[in-house]
């Protein structure tokens, strides 16, 4: 397949450079010129920041830019790509952004999170597709089997569920990591001191019922040292922890100790 990228983040990067092992990478397009440039360097595409220029001769064009700018990409995009395959690649924008401007609509949605540093492993990757025509559907069905064993065909709102799942699965929990080395760093604790812990924890929730698998003081229902972490965050002026602490204490007190 030939195919153009409008965009060139950490998921442009990434797709390209995996796709690029089974098709053509035409062109990349991006507002600034520098991105765009040493993303089409990497896969051998050209660059422009110009959308009039992309190259209708192709097959797929994968939009891979903010959940906020599709909408007006596509807009702008449809004129001179009419005929062509549009694909998003957000988990919570509905097809339909795409779809009432361009006949030729999908979604190519990796579940994953992206960093430029780090590889992909793309084979255990969850991908969802979706589109407006069954020829359309097949085609991305086809793509996604050539990067991962993993492919679902679900609906805008089974994506968006999981979506939000995933905020809370990576966002929130790579944000508790955070806070907690946020902490040990004021005793100039070594952080890596929790790394066993974190990949146990994590080893856990994916083989068993996350709920059964709860521990710490909230979940005993231990007000003590409840008590005592709350003093200690007290004590370092950290109202936004102790916020956050006391939070996420309450909702495991009451899963575990409902009234």
């Amino acid at each position: 397949m030939r195919i153009s990228f409008i965009g060139a983040g950490r998921v442009a990067h990434h797709l390209a450079h995996v796709l690029s092992q089974h098709h053509h990478i035409i062109q990349i397009y991006s507002r600034s010129l520098e991105p765009a440039h040493t993303l089409a360097a990497q896969v051998g595409a050209t660059a422009t920041v110009n959308i009039c220029e992309i190259n209708p001769e192709i097959d797929l064009v994968i939009i891979a830019v903010s959940d906020q700018a599709i909408a007006s990409v596509i807009a702008e995009v449809h004129q001179h790509l009419a005929d062509v395959l549009m694909v998003h690649t957000s988990g919570s924008t509905d097809i339909e952004v795409l779809a009432k401007n361009h006949a030729r609509a999908g979604v190519f949605y990796p579940l994953q999170t992206f960093s430029l540093d780090r590889e992909i492993p793309w084979s255990d990757t969850p991908l969802f597709v979706e589109a407006n025509s069954e020829a359309d559907l097949v085609l991305l069905t086809k793509l996604a089997y050539q990067l991962s064993h993993r492919v679902y065909q679900y609906t805008s709102a089974q994506r968006l569920s999981l979506h939000l799942a995933a905020v809370f699965a990576c966002n929130f929990s790579n944000y508790c990591y955070d806070m907690a080395k946020q902490i040990v760093d004021t005793q100039q604790v070594d952080f890596s001191l929790l790394y066993p812990l974190i990949l146990e924890t994590a080893n856990k929730a994916v083989q068993h019922d996350p709920k059964q698998m709860q521990t710490g003081p909230a979940m005993r229902g231990d007000q003590n040292i409840l008590n005592m972490h709350q003093q200690i965050l007290d004590d370092a002026q950290r109202e936004d922890l102790k916020n956050v602490y006391n939070l996420m204490s309450q909702q495991i007190l009451q899963s575990h100790h409902p009234q």
